[in-house]
């Protein structure tokens, strides 16, 4: 996903749809095994149904890479919120004693 359309969705929202992207690429690639190894197929369509696996699972493995980056963020993005409002509510109890 690009920087800028990042910078349009929240963190939160791009891992949920993410989450939701993966694992539709591993249901897909559930069907694609039971396929692959449930019938006896031609030496054709079996040669297309592991491309569509190798995809798949390339698919999947980015997926997976940019939720780890995604989340990474989220928690710096959570320790920031974190250590702003510690700060404030020093500030404000250092004016209130």
């Amino acid at each position: 996903m690009t920087k800028k359309k990042r910078e349009n969705l929240g963190v939160a929202l791009e891992i949920d749809g993410l989450e939701e992207k993966l694992s539709q690429c591993r249901r897909d690639l559930e069907a694609v095994n039971s396929r692959l190894y449930g019938a006896e197929l031609s030496l054709e369509a079996r040669k297309s149904l592991e491309k569509e696996k190798n995809s798949l699972m390339s698919k999947a493995s980015n997926y997976e890479k940019e939720l780890k980056l995604l989340r990474q963020e989220n928690r710096k993005n959570t320790l920031l919120s974190l250590a702003i409002f510690v700060i404030l509510s020093l500030v404000y109890a250092y004016w209130t004693a």
